[in-house]
């Protein structure tokens, strides 16, 4: 048995937390709102996220940052991107050296550049691992199968995080790959506003496909320029991912699309959406980082969806800018002078 903590009460944190529990653990959530803290306690409910699905009586809360930050020897951030640096400015001087980190966040900072493991770093000096893959909060809870990926530089830490989640309905598989892994996560959820986009101006399956497909490269090229591995791309935190977010009912980034490609501005749709959308800041995020590269690829679906969101672009216009560009060649690295 270990001690848990997770600070973020959201859905995914909910789950993560539901996930140690059931396995034995206990598990401490912080979360900001004194109701939600007396709920978790003495409901065994998140009213909020899951008002119909008990949660483990291994499970407490607390509203105390202190508290939370000392409890676990695991210590899960399942919080924002955007939130991160907040979060690990308050707990630096908390934590343990002893401590293993496990970052759930999926995202890159607008500012920086920084990818959370590297925000991480900036302030502690513990043991990281960046958890990613498909997986919906609202399956988890409901005990579906679901696969995800640890990442991690020590590949004991990695081991240790897969031996403590894993269970008959939650796999978790091991990849070094930290910075693929993060990209992957990131990516995803802009070509899920895409997917979203193409969705609410009534486009099919086709072009749909064709976005995944092309998102799936573009992520790739992207990564690999950031330091990743191409294979990792082609595993659950870049595909997996990428297929579940752009297709899923509950994918917040596909949901926020379908909003923007019926019409409704940046701040109508996130208004309806009424939660994190971790696409809108990476957008404006991998958009700066390749505007001030100086790069021999182009990322034309990040490129249209940022104007879409930043410069008031028509979506339709968007799509036939994208299907009007110069003819390419599908996956450069194939044709050679030598084979074509």
């Amino acid at each position: 048995m270990e001690k848990i903590t997770i600070i973020g009460g959201g859905s995914w944190g909910t789950a993560i937390a539901q996930l140690f529990a059931n396995n034995g653990h206990e598990v401490l959530i912080y979360v900001r709102d004194e109701e939600l803290k007396k709920n978790i306690n003495e409901l065994n409910l998140n009213t909020r996220y899951f008002p119909e699905i008990k949660l483990s009586e291994r499970i407490r809360a607390t509203d105390y940052l202190e508290e939370a930050a000392v409890y676990g020897n695991i210590l899960v951030l399942a919080v924002p991107t955007h939130v991160n640096r907040g979060i690990l400015k308050d707990i630096k001087d908390k934590t343990r050296k002893d401590q293993i980190i496990v970052s759930t966040a999926k995202g890159m900072e607008e500012e920086t550049f920084l990818r959370n493991s590297q925000i991480i770093k900036e302030y502690l000096d513990n043991p990281i691992v960046v958890l990613s893959g498909p997986s919906h909060a609202e399956e988890v809870m409901r005990g579906l199968p679901t696969t995800v990926v640890a990442a991690a530089r020590d590949k004991e830490v990695a081991q240790l995080i897969q031996k403590l989640m894993m269970s008959s309905k939650f796999r978790v598989y091991t990849n070094p790959d930290v910075i693929g892994v993060e990209i992957g996560g990131a990516i995803k959820n802009i070509i899920a506003i895409a997917a979203g986009i193409s969705d609410g101006l009534g486009y099919g399956d086709n072009t749909k496909a064709a976005l995944i497909t092309r998102g799936l490269y573009e992520m790739s090229k992207i990564g690999v320029a950031m330091g990743g591995k191409m294979l990792t791309f082609a595993g659950l935190s870049g595909m997996g991912d990428l297929v579940v977010t752009c297709t899923s009912a509950y994918s917040r980034n596909r949901n926020f699309g379908v909003k923007i490609g019926k019409g409704l501005t940046l701040t109508e749709a996130l208004k309806e959406i009424g939660q994190t959308v971790e696409g809108v800041r990476s957008t404006k995020a991998f958009y700066k980082w390749y505007q001030k590269g100086n790069f021999d690829f182009e990322i034309p679906i990040t490129s249209q969806i940022y104007k879409v969101l930043f410069e008031e672009k028509d979506p339709l216009q968007a799509v036939d800018d994208l299907m009007l560009r110069c003819p390419k060649q599908e996956i450069e690295e194939v044709v050679t002078e030598e084979n074509w």
